[in-house]
């Protein structure tokens, strides 16, 4: 007698439709792989497992969560004895500039803009929205302590980054600042030392600089 696969559709076809994921009615499971089983809620009331009533147990009393506790240090708190630190308590490496330049660009620089003047995008788009310029030296005679809560709390528009900048990487965008500051200072006392001393030797010595060797030699201008 030969087969006819054709008497085999019929009953493939209707064992693949029980197998659909939509069904008006419960399947029929002899192994139900823990897909019944009663369900509970935090702290809802269920009747059969706790005295009280309860489907887990309460916390101990005083409990806290490891994750969330801070300890009142100045690492932590950029405070010490209700004072803001003065100076940065992580020591600086080539490294730890390294990386509060780059939180400092990913968080920072959307207002403060990457050379810290405050010509960010944002106040480019909100000019209503005027972040303070951090080379300025009313900023740059900042405690690290005030930038740290700064960073971390906000002040006036600008909000609080506790959230989104962990403590280590705010520490870090501070040795950023401070390194910047520090460089551009000296730039600034460069330029002006050598605008000075040029001015003091063509006034008062009647010196000019030779251009082929870098000696002095006289001038021929009268003082």
């Amino acid at each position: 007698m030969k087969f006819s696969y054709k008497y085999a559709v019929v009953p493939a076809l209707l064992v693949l439709a029980g197998c659909s994921s939509v069904q008006r009615d419960t399947p029929i499971q002899v192994w139900d792989d823990m897909k019944h089983q009663q369900k509970f809620k935090a702290q809802a009331p269920v009747v059969g497992i706790f005295a009280d009533g309860r489907s887990n147990r309460l916390l101990p009393e005083d409990t806290v969560s490891r994750d969330g506790y801070r300890d009142d240090s100045p690492y932590n708190t950029g405070l010490e004895n209700g004072m803001y630190v003065g100076k940065n308590p992580v020591p600086v490496t080539l490294e730890l500039l390294e990386q509060g330049q780059a939180k400092f660009n990913i968080y920072c620089s959307p207002c403060h803009d990457q050379t810290g003047m405050g010509h960010g995008i944002v106040p480019s788009r909100v000019p209503t929205w005027q972040p303070s310029n951090l080379t300025e030296d009313r900023v740059v005679q900042f405690a690290d302590g005030d930038i740290f809560n700064v960073i971390t709390n906000g002040r006036r528009t600008m909000p609080s980054y506790q959230y989104q900048v962990v403590i280590a990487d705010r520490w870090a965008i501070n040795r950023a600042l401070s390194a910047s500051a520090s460089a551009a200072a000296f730039l600034s006392w460069r330029a002006s030392s050598l605008a000075l001393a040029a001015a003091f030797r063509s006034s008062f010595f009647g010196l000019a600089l030779a251009p082929s060797c870098g000696w002095f030699r006289p001038s021929t201008r009268s003082i």
